[in-house]
Order: structure tokens, then sequence, then C-alpha cells
């Protein structure tokens, strides 16, 4: 049955923003989306689309006019790049977005934040939402999706009905940032350490469904505002079985040179320096932030989104590797990491 009340995606052409555009539709929802590009996959679809920029407040606050609920999932992603142009999207982004909920009188907003945040370059095992942020961050996406979460937190605080995500390295059909890396570098890529270091991953159609129901549970219960969680396959996988499944996807071979976490983090710190001097806009083959996490393990407790969203991955990552091959295999002879 169609909905009367009509939804918004922020970044809905991107990877996460799509598969919750596809998802809501399925669930007869209407749907508008905000990005900086014209999609015209979501017309076909019947999404009403709005070009413009996430810090721009106008174009803001026109996506959000006579919307219900906001998911806001535009972002800049990436670990390289001027600090000033991670600010102005993700925490001027979605200062705006704040403001326009407000303004606009939306009655939820589901914010996407990532686990970074709280990642302080050591292993993190089993945590939960309890973990404190670090004392320093390492690049200026954890850094700035730590600021614009704080935000969101706020506002939920004051009366803005809202949650926060915190879903784990996504991937899938579709993705355009992880997999294509991890393809493009195959040949390049040494293993960090012992290669034993466990990670969450999340399925982009698992996280999309988060998203689903956590907005769906704030609904139900308000209580639940100004509430973090974390989301994920709920089945940590070693990193670099995880990496090797991927290249298999994309009929590559497996990683297997190493260099030991201490020479990953001096090529990082040389890289950065090299870059830095030289302002090289183009992200380096090695950072300290990706170095630190390549070397450790990362994987969170979700028994709080279980309990309070009802969450269970719907598609495991064995099944969710196949999809990810088929299209891989769909999409040759042409160069999916392009």
């Amino acid at each position: 049955m169609a909905s009367d009340r009509m939804v918004l995606v922020t970044g809905g052409g991107g990877f996460l923003g799509g598969a919750i555009v596809r998802l809501l539709l399925l669930r007869g929802e209407r749907v508008r989306t905000l990005s900086r590009g014209d999609y015209p996959e979501l017309k076909r679809l019947g999404v009403e689309h709005i070009r413009g920029d996430i810090a721009d407040v106008r174009a803001v606050r026109l996506a959000c006019r006579g919307v219900q609920a906001v998911f806001h999932t535009a972002a800049k992603p990436g670990v390289w790049g001027p600090y000033a142009e991670y600010y102005r999207t993700n925490v001027q982004g979605t200062l705006n977005v704040i403001d326009a909920c407000r303004t606009g009188g939306v009655e939820r907003m589901i914010y996407t934040s990532s686990p970074s945040v709280v990642f302080d370059g050591g292993n993190m095992e089993g945590v939960d939402e309890s973990v404190p942020y670090p004392a320093h961050f390492e690049a200026h996406y954890p850094h700035t999706k730590a600021l614009a979460e704080q935000a969101v937190l706020k506002a939920a605080r004051e009366g803005l009905p809202a949650i926060v995500l915190r879903p784990h390295l996504i991937w899938g059909p579709g993705d355009h940032h992880l997999v294509p890396r991890i393809l493009a570098r195959g040949a390049k890529l040494r293993r960090v350490g012992n290669g034993r270091n466990k990670v969450d991953t999340v399925y982009v159609d698992n996280a999309a469904l988060a998203h689903v129901l956590a907005e769906e549970s704030l609904a139900r219960n308000p209580a639940l505002s100004a509430r973090m969680y974390f989301i994920s396959q709920d089945a940590p996988i070693p990193l670099w079985d995880m990496i090797d499944q991927i290249l298999a996807a994309g009929n590559l071979a497996p990683v297997k040179k190493t260099i030991s976490p201490k020479m990953a983090r001096f090529i990082g710190a040389v890289c950065e320096a090299v870059y830095a001097t030289l302002r090289l806009k183009k992200e380096p083959p090695m950072t300290l932030f990706v170095a630190r996490e390549l070397a450790t393990a990362h994987w969170f407790n979700i028994s709080a989104a279980k309990q309070d969203l009802n969450y269970r991955p719907q598609v495991s990552t064995e099944e969710g590797l196949k999809r990810l091959a088929a299209w891989l295999q769909r999409l040759s002879p042409m160069n999916p990491t392009e």
C-alpha cells in the first residue's frame, strides 16, 4: 500500500543511499532525494530528486519541506584531502540537515555515522556503544564524522527525534568505493601483520534495512532518540580473508606478501609527509590511519541494535559475495575499478 508521507534520503544517488531508496520504495514510501548530481535511474523509479549541495542550507531546507522522515547518508568519505572539505560536507552539511528538520517539522532523523569515530588506533574487540571517542584522530573523515554525530546527538537531546547508526565497512554490488579500491590495488596489496585480526563488515542491503528499521522503531518508541547503534553482519571475519574473498569475486589472486605493522606505519607517515609537502590531491598508497586499521581488530557488539531495532542481517556474507561476484561479472569486460 502506498504511503501518504514523503521521506527524504540525502545522498540518495550514492551506494548506501540508493539501497535505502530502493527498500523504501518496496515498502510503498514516497521518496525524495538530495544529491549534487543527476541520477536518471532514480527518476525512472519514481523518486523526486532535488539537485543541491548538502552544504547549502537553502537547498537542504527545500529538500526537507513537507517531509516526515530524513535519512541523512550524504558524506565526504576517504582518508585524504583538506580538512575544510571534510568539515564542509560532513559537519556543516549535517548541521544544515538538523536545522532543516527543525524548521520543517520533520518527525524523525536517521543519521549514518561510522565506527571509525571511536577508533583509537588499537584493537576493538566486541566493544559496544559505551566506548568513548578517542583523544586524537589520525584522519579528517573520522574526526568530522564524530563532530557531526555529536551534533545529531545534541539535537536529539534537545527535542529532535534522531538515531545514529554506525555501519562498518559497507560492501556489495554497486559499491564504487571499498570494492573498487581493493580490486584496483590487488596486485600491490600487502598483508599488514599476521592477518588474524578480525573485523566487522556489513552487506549493503543489510545496512539499508537497519536504517529503515531504525526509523520504524523510533516511530514506535520515541525513547530511542539520541541513541547510537553499531551495525554489522554480526559475523566478524579475519580482515585479510575478507579482502581475499572480494579479490576472488573479481577473479583476482589472494594477497600473499606481508609487511609488519611498524613498517606499514612508517610507510604511511612518509607518504603523508610527501603528499602534504607536494600538496598532492590523490590519495596516498598508505596513511597512518589506514596502516592502523589494517593491522588491528575492530568488531562490535550489536546486541543493542538487535534488541531495540529488531535488526538481524538478512543477507549472509557468503550470499553477499555471490551477488558481488555476479555483479562484477556483469560489468566485464568493463573495468569495475573505474
